[in-house]
């Protein structure tokens, strides 16, 4: 597979995974300084990584939600936490499982901070529990 393939690939997959209107405004936000960065990611992660066949998508949303948390990458697990449950399908009861289980291993100020992140997008999009 070639670079163009490759970020054809991960460009759909992007899309798929974080929605059409999340992607148009990260388009619109690409300029001379970040577009090289905006490519390498569309190609590497998105058009390698994600589009691999062994796990699906679903499990893939959920180690990236787990490890945004464990990491500390709030906006990250905000954007990720968004997409799973307007375009992945994911409930609010499936984020709290998320949430629940990496709280054992990172701990309760990480788990209650994810609570209050999640909580707002939960609200955000209309969806709170």
């Amino acid at each position: 597979m070639n670079d163009e393939e490759r970020y054809r690939r991960g460009a759909n997959a992007r899309r798929k995974i974080l929605g059409d209107g999340w992607v148009e405004r990260a388009d619109a936000n690409r300029n001379a300084f970040n577009a090289e960065w905006q490519d390498f990611i569309t190609r590497c992660a998105w058009g390698e990584v994600w589009t691999r066949p062994h796990f699906d998508e679903r499990t893939r949303r959920v180690l990236v939600i787990g490890t945004m948390m464990a990491i500390g990458r709030w906006d990250e697990f905000r954007m990720h936490v968004r997409a799973a449950l307007a375009e992945g399908g994911f409930s609010p009861d499936d984020i709290k499982e998320i949430i629940l289980q990496q709280a054992v291993y990172c701990g309760v100020p990480v788990g209650n901070h994810a609570f209050r992140q999640a909580g707002e997008v939960l609200e955000e999009l209309g969806k709170s529990a």
